[in-house]
């Protein structure tokens, strides 16, 4: 299978239910139910995990909002634009390889970071993959998308 390298992994996150905030990692371990010790582990797996590229942070900070790394719900930051790419692609990152399951929808815990957010990123906060592949996934680990 063609693999093209198409950008890397800058910050790596997972949600607790002890936490409120998300919780930076330096890897993660993500197997077929998605990512180990996340709250959303072994729930939907179509969206157990949350790819987002910086594209979307900078259409944010354009506008004058100051937005913290994380707080679009990702789990994977990375310097490259998925959200063209249809469902059913699948990108190797890391030891792991993971498929597009669907865009994400908007949240509403959006707007109270500033109200302007959600139509700001109504199609741009991110992509769903699930594991096809279980491995691991560290900050700079280079993407590939396959196919």
């Amino acid at each position: 299978m063609e693999a093209t390298n198409a950008g890397k992994v800058i910050a790596l996150f997972i949600t607790t239910t002890e936490s409120k905030n998300s919780i930076p990692k330096d890897e993660l371990q993500v197997d077929e139910k998605g990512i180990l010790l996340d709250k959303h582990y072994d729930k939907d797996i179509d969206r157990s995990i949350l790819v987002t590229s910086l594209d979307s942070y900078t259409l944010v900070e354009e506008q004058g909002i100051e937005i913290p790394r994380s707080a679009l719900g990702e789990n994977l930051l990375i310097d490259y634009n998925p959200y063209a790419l249809p469902a059913g692609t699948q990108m190797q990152i890391g030891s792991a390889v993971v498929e597009i399951s669907q865009d994400c929808t908007m949240c509403k815990h959006l707007s109270s970071i500033d109200k302007r957010v959600p139509k700001l990123l109504k199609n741009d906060r991110g992509v769903f993959v699930k594991v096809v592949e279980p491995g691991w996934i560290k900050t700079g680990d280079e993407l590939f998308v396959l196919g």
